[in-house]
């Protein structure tokens, strides 16, 4: 496995080559994964970097940082705005990357990030929160992805009829109370839902769904980034979303999550996503440019 160093928005970072791709992890912060990128185009960071941005909360400021992060849902305040700021372990082997991060004692939980390439293409990447407290927890894995300013997130909503006649619903949307259905950043379409991200603009978005087939992905400048995952039997968070998209001026996150699982002491919990890169050239958020341009590439 090759391995490169190199500051990433100004944190020290180790640069993994997998099978077509370059992981980017941060040694002194995380557990997260501030870099990906193809290695045809190496320099094309999907992932935005956010040193700065974030929130003061009872424990300190926690920032933001960008990239790819690890939370649990339902989201609270302060549990899921702990500090991530210490150096954290980074273990490899023959093809697989895992970073640890520090035990949060508060929440009674370790976080933990494996990535490695995935036999038909692409990368898996598995997260995994442990159970380090002495009582029992109920939380969701919360997977979370800072893009690329600029861009817009898709998000499949296909119709699959619960009855035979069609009488009962198939499909629902969660809203947060700051969102405006009327938003601009906002586009509807009867197997999509898309939203853009606007450094313009002046309040947050945030919506999700079930995802119906089960990925999400977000175009910027030409290419795709996708996130596939398994949609598991479950309760699920925030009135049953496994993604979720929420945007303001300095970024668009793009959320999957698992189900709601109670964890005994040291139990685990695990949500993997699949992340592949397609050179799709111009896309308009629009329902015919995705199911002829990017889903026959999904497969």
């Amino acid at each position: 496995m090759k391995v490169e160093e190199k500051e990433v928005g100004g944190f020290k970072t180790k640069l993994f080559f997998l099978d077509k791709f370059i992981i980017g992890i941060p040694t002194e912060i995380g557990p997260r994964i501030l870099y990906f990128a193809s290695t045809e185009k190496p320099e094309f960071n999907l992932f935005g970097v956010l040193p700065d941005v974030g929130m003061q909360t009872s424990e300190g400021f926690w920032r933001v940082y960008g990239g790819h992060r690890l939370w649990s849902s339902p989201e609270a305040k302060p549990r899921s705005y702990s500090l991530d700021n210490k150096p954290v372990k980074i273990e490899t082997d023959k093809e697989t990357v895992t970073v640890h991060g520090n035990p949060e004692t508060a929440n009674s939980v370790q976080k933990t990030i494996s990535i490695r390439p995935h036999p038909k293409g692409g990368i898996q990447v598995i997260h995994t929160i442990r159970n380090i407290g002495r009582w029992p927890i109920t939380l969701a894995c919360w997977a979370l992805s800072v893009m690329k300013p600029k861009g817009f997130a898709i998000i499949p909503i296909r119709s699959s009829k619960v009855d035979e006649e069609g009488l009962l619903p198939d499909r629902h949307i969660t809203i947060w109370p700051y969102t405006d259905l009327s938003d601009k950043r906002l586009t509807f379409t009867n197997d999509f839902i898309f939203i853009g991200q606007d450094p313009e603009a002046g309040s947050p978005v945030k919506i999700g769904t079930m995802a119906n087939p089960s990925w999400t992905a977000y175009w910027v400048e030409g290419v795709a980034f996708v996130k596939e995952f398994q949609k598991k039997e479950g309760e699920y968070p925030d009135f049953g979303c496994n993604v979720e998209v929420y945007t303001n001026a300095n970024m668009l996150e793009l959320e999957t999550l698992g189900p709601l699982q109670t964890l005994e002491p040291n139990d685990t919990i695990r949500h993997t996503e699949i992340w592949r890169i397609f050179d799709v050239g111009e896309l308009t958020p629009t329902s015919e440019k995705i199911k002829g341009n990017l889903e026959p590439l999904i497969g």
